[in-house]
């Protein structure tokens, strides 16, 4: 595929997620929160363009530089957005858009995001530890091992050669975008984007991203609420949110599902990890009707 087109729908899917209302928990076309509001959002989306279509231009499949286009996205974003507003989304769009660009067809995308990110190199782990700073998001490598906040993380990462993928490997087990980033993206591929392709056809693209957040933050407990307040807490919210779909077809659900925004909101519970996945399933819903 064109890079030029895989820029367009990942700027496409990452307005269609934020502008999804009224989304429980994150900031939406009529929710602001404090310290970030729903234009950043967008100027964040816009702003992503230029950097998504070079990582889609003469990709080098043995060394795809992932992590200098996420950076180099991040970056960019930093420019004129003080805050972090799309890490997670740059993250998951990078490496899908890149095996997009690399694809003959669709059902390539999902293999070739493995083999891209198999091959990720050291200087791709210290790139994404640039990233992770820049953004100041917390929580992806904050551990004993290869602490992101460490003034010796990249020598350490040199020392032991230590990829993006390896390091991803190991915050896996508390993060959920570093776990689809290390396996073939499941939430993605099994969850998000059959839920929204089929829900486009036949609702308006606000319903079809509200329903796919709804769905997959049912079925995978979101990780920014569990590093947060623990798994049982990010267990609970999904549970809810369970029980919040099966009222989808009762005439008072949209009544349902913004008292269900105001809770987590007053509750400070944000499930931004599921915003970044629905993000993603949008641009591999978008990809494939483009394909």
């Amino acid at each position: 595929m064109n890079p030029s087109e895989i820029a367009k729908i990942a700027q496409i899917a990452s307005a269609l997620e934020v502008s999804g209302y009224p989304k429980p928990g994150n900031v939406h076309r009529t929710r602001d929160y404090d310290d970030m509001v729903f234009e950043d959002f967008v100027i964040s989306g816009i702003v992503i363009g230029d950097t998504i279509r070079e990582a889609c231009s003469d990709v080098d499949i043995e060394n795809p530089k992932l992590g200098k286009y996420i950076l180099e996205a991040v970056a960019e974003t930093d420019r004129w957005i003080k805050n972090n507003t799309n890490l997670g989304i740059v993250m998951m769009t990078t490496p899908i858009a890149v095996a997009a660009a690399i694809s003959d067809d669709f059902d390539d995308i999902r293999p070739n995001i493995v083999k891209l990110m198999a091959n990720t190199s050291v200087d791709d782990a210290c790139d994404l530890y640039d990233a992770i700073n820049i953004a100041d998001a917390g929580g992806m490598g904050d551990q004993d091992e290869y602490d992101v906040a460490s003034d010796n993380a990249k020598q350490e990462l040199r020392d032991n050669n230590q990829t993006m993928y390896d390091v991803l490997k190991i915050s896996a087990p508390w993060d959920m975008l570093a776990r689809e980033m290390t396996s073939d993206m499941p939430a993605v591929f099994e969850i998000g984007y059959p839920t929204y392709h089929e829900l486009k056809e036949e609702k308006s693209l606000n319903d079809a991203c509200l329903l796919t957040f709804l769905t997959i933050l049912s079925q995978v407990p979101d990780t920014l609420i569990s590093r947060k307040y623990g798994s049982d807490e990010a267990l609970k919210i999904s549970m809810m949110t369970r029980d919040l779909l099966n009222l989808k077809d009762e005439s008072d659900f949209m009544e349902k599902v913004k008292e269900f925004d105001d809770y987590l909101y007053n509750n400070k519970y944000n499930p931004g990890t599921t915003a970044d996945l629905t993000a993603a399933s949008i641009f591999v819903s978008n990809l494939k009707s483009n394909f």
